[in-house]
């Protein structure tokens, strides 16, 4: 199902106001991509650098072509370790956050 623009632009304009919000979209991302939940962070993912860097902002600083970079996170992307973690640390740099993975 196709997300509505104004849904689209609340998420836009809630990350660009709300720090805690922000942080929230990319630790959910984290957290799925470890438990395995590949479908649910790609989309958290694409969120959070639609509402946040953009695409071509995040190609700059990765290195990855934007055009990749969107077919990475799309319904059917399937980025690899190589990208997925380029991304995380660009995006973890501009959040200002370290992610840990801790045992439990």
């Amino acid at each position: 199902m196709a997300l509505t623009r104004e849904f689209s632009e609340t998420v836009r304009e809630r990350a660009q106001t709300d720090v805690e919000f922000r942080v929230a979209m990319l630790t959910e991302a984290a957290e799925a991509i470890v438990t395995g939940e590949a479908a649910t962070a790609r989309a958290l993912l694409r969120d959070y650098i639609n509402a946040t860097l953009g695409f071509e902002t995040l190609a700059d600083e990765t290195g990855i072509s934007a055009k990749s970079l969107h077919r990475m996170f799309g319904a059917k992307g399937n980025p690899t370790l190589s990208n997925l973690t380029t991304v995380l640390r660009v995006l973890e740099a501009n959040e200002g956050l370290t992610f840990v993975v801790r045992a439990v």
